[in-house]
């Protein structure tokens, strides 16, 4: 393999190159099975649930995007981040207040943020509004059948942050934006060491922007310090915090009347300005232990600690047919009020032991480890809606025209809640290595869960208990050191967070996967890939509420199945291509009737905002102009048609195509410009939908001029 590169091709990072780390926190030299280089010095921490088994090993799709990727770019959210991944499909944002995501057709439920992980550490779980990048050294999409290990999570895969750590060397750099739609956004990021043994480092943003939505601005402060202390040559603590601090309005988007769309202006807000912002706070803490016992034997073990609140009043469009004029008269948009505050507090811990040893010949990679945590929920939630049937036109707008400053009702007790979750975990891995060619990958995980909810407006409780036994199988198969093929099939489990409109306790999600792929690094190592074919099954999975808008349903049971393609090239000496494309098919399969909604599902049902076809391609060409580099990045994006209403399949979202741009040019070593224009070519379209009455519009056009100055 040639020597690598300062800037790896496409969106495939180090971490994934050298197949099982991280960057790390200080300089050593890694010889292993994922390491084919020649005597590279890099920094590296393992991560969680890992062991030492090398990506490259490991019988499942795995995209790894690296922060110079999104650095070329410019992108500074998560959400927008996970995009440039095939198979992942934005789902309802909750008024743009935090990130929802699909994974292989699979969300879980959409009325709670999207499940991920940071550091191996569960952070979904609360109400962290959108996640920054600022403090985003590789996101790491481990896609399919891994539940078997990681525990309690979606069958599509399992998505998780690696953060930078501290270096013993002096770096960092300030960086200032602005933008359209007064846009104004401070990025930093600075890291040394305090003595032989401690360093430290602080990154973070801070961003005040307006919208093109009427009425709509945003501020947001991500705030991420940390310390790493060298106990000794074998064993390190790392010290991680994140403080989170926004304030935006709950925007359900724009009505489509009649399916039309471009009948309301996208920035059209049904809102009320008077509601003031939403506040969205958190805080995080996570503790790290990493300790070799000797060359072949790894302990690490960690805590988390994370609270978040969400307070704040909204005013949205009225769902229920009963009460939504809009209906009636087609001018005439019925609105409710809410008064939300959820507040969580989730602790966390894990320990691991992985190594390897050979038994009768054969070499085990085994890995054991067992995790446990407590989730507390506390849920508040007023509301005021008109009344059903009577032509109530109060705190009604315009279709067209909402003009804001209306007298705001009162609103009533609707949800009044307290939810603990408690679980514990262990688990075992065994990856045997059978030959030079045939390695088989064994696993099981064993969960013991309880869910206790009081719900004190009606006075009652309720409690649920089970144990899961999660198995995992993988076969991989080394046609040449070119080419790798991979099978898999695993059982998972996940919990379902809150109860229904009726106060009943939702069962826990059941998956079965199944995986077959190819992974490829051709033509010296300048093509490389991996083709997933994949089949999953889901029961208990939740849905909106069609009636109960702010509560979830059980839906009952789901079937993804489709096609992956991930491709990074490197094309010449200075040009990378990325290739990402999904083929996505997922669907109910049983027929739902609900007396409540008076709605039939039928089997065959397609999934809420998950298109058929979805691909992205990047292309990033490096240049000298007098004697300064200049990196020049285009990414074009499909996404396909898709269902935009759960219980209506006639509510489609358009498909779109979309082009960004952006150009990167070092003035100096230390000094760097940047212009990014996204949405290149104004394109309208729709991001997703909840309804035809909250339905998202994309942003228009937007260009970003950027300033760095690194030391």
């Amino acid at each position: 393999m040639k020597s690598l590169m300062l800037r790896c091709p496409g969106h495939l990072s180090i971490a994934a190159i050298m197949g099982l780390q991280s960057p790390l926190v200080f300089a050593q030299t890694q010889q292993s099975e994922a390491e084919e280089v020649e005597r590279v010095t890099i920094v590296t921490q393992r991560q969680a649930y890992r062991g030492d088994v090398p990506l490259k090993s490991l019988p499942q799709s795995v995209d790894v995007i690296d922060d110079a990727f999104l650095d070329a770019l410019g992108v500074t959210d998560f959400q927008a981040a996970l995009s440039l991944a095939s198979g992942v499909a934005t789902q309802n944002n909750f008024g743009g207040l935090w990130d929802s995501f699909a994974i292989r057709g699979f969300a879980g439920d959409e009325n709670t943020p999207s499940g991920y992980l940071v550091n191996g550490f569960n952070v979904g779980r609360g109400f962290s509004g959108t996640r920054d990048t600022s403090n985003v050294a590789a996101i790491e999409v481990l896609k399919g059948p891994g539940s078997a290990l990681y525990g309690r999570g979606e069958p599509g895969g399992t998505v998780n942050i690696v953060t930078k750590k501290p270096q013993f060397s002096e770096q960092g750099y300030i960086e200032g934006t602005i933008g359209s739609y007064s846009l104004y956004r401070l990025e930093g990021d600075y890291t040394n060491a305090l003595s032989a043994d401690l360093a430290f480092r602080v990154n973070g943003a801070y961003e005040d922007a307006d919208s093109f939505r009427d009425t709509v601005s945003r501020k947001a402060l991500n705030l991420t310090p940390s310390l790493l202390y060298r106990m000794s040559a074998d064993t390190t603590l790392l010290y991680e915090a994140e403080f989170v601090d926004q304030q935006a309005p709950f925007d359900r988007g724009i009505v489509v009347p009649d399916y039309t769309f471009g009948t309301v202006p996208i920035e059209t807000f049904y809102g009320e300005p008077a509601d003031g912002p939403m506040e969205i706070d958190a805080l995080g803490h996570q503790l790290t232990l990493q300790h070799k016992i000797n060359d072949q034997w790894h302990l690490s073990g960690g805590m988390s600690y994370r609270d978040s609140s969400f307070e704040g009043y909204s005013t949205e469009v009225e769902l229920s047919a009963g009460r939504q004029l809009l209906y009636t008269d087609g001018e005439t948009v019925s609105r409710q009020r809410r008064y939300r505050d959820y507040d969580t507090l989730d602790v966390s811990g894990r320990i691991e032991l992985s190594g390897s040893v050979t038994a009768g010949g054969v070499e085990h990679h085994m890995l054991l480890g067992a995790d446990a945590y407590r989730y507390r929920y506390d849920s508040v939630m007023n509301r005021w809606r008109t009344a059903w049937g009577e032509g109530d036109t109060t705190y009604s707008v315009s279709l067209n025209d909402p003009i804001y400053g209306q007298t705001q009702p009162d609103v009533a007790p609707l949800v009044d809640q307290k939810e603990v979750q408690q679980a514990f975990g262990i688990y075992v891995q065994d990856h045997i290595a059978l030959s030079e060619t045939w390695k088989v990958l064994l696993g099981v995980r064993f969960d013991d869960y309880q869910k206790d909810i009081d719900n004190w407006l009606s006075a009652s409780q309720s409690k649920q208990t089970q144990s899961v036994v999660s198995p995992r199988v993988g076969l991989v198969y080394a046609v040449n050191d070119a080419m790798t093929l991979y099978g898999s099939y695993s059982e998972g489990f996940r919990p379902n967070s809150g109860a229904d409109a009726a106060g009943e306790s939702f069962e826990p999600e059941e998956s079965q996967s199944y995986e077959a792929g190819v992974k490829f690094a051709l033509f010296d190592e300048q093509l490389n890939g991996t083709l997933a074919v994949y089949h999953a099954e889901k029961t208990n999975i939740l849905t909106a509420d069609p009636v109960n808008s702010g509560f979830s349903a059980a839906l009952g049971e789901a079937q993804s199945e489709g096609v992956e393609l991930d491709v990074n090239a490197l094309v010449g000496s200075s040009t990378t291509l990325t290739l990402a494309y999904a083929y996505t098919d997922a669907a109910t399969t049983n027929t739902i009737t609900n007396a409540d909604w008076g709605v039939e599902i039928p089997a065959g049902s397609q999934l809420v905002n998950i298109p058929k076809h979805s691909a992205s391609i990047t292309a990033q060409q490096d240049f000298m102009v007098a004697q300064k580099a200049l990196l020049v990045s285009a990414s074009l994006r499909y996404v396909g048609e898709r269902l935009g209403d759960t219980v209506d399949p006639d509510y489609q979202l358009p498909s779109y195509t979309r082009l960004d741009l952006a150009a990167s040019f070092a003035l100096r070593d230390n000094l760097t410009v940047r212009l990014v224009l996204d949405n290149a070519l104004d394109k309208e379209y729709y991001d997703n939908s909840y309804s035809a009455l909250w339905t998202q519009p994309g942003t228009p056009r937007t260009a970003k001029l950027s300033v760095r100055y690194q030391y």
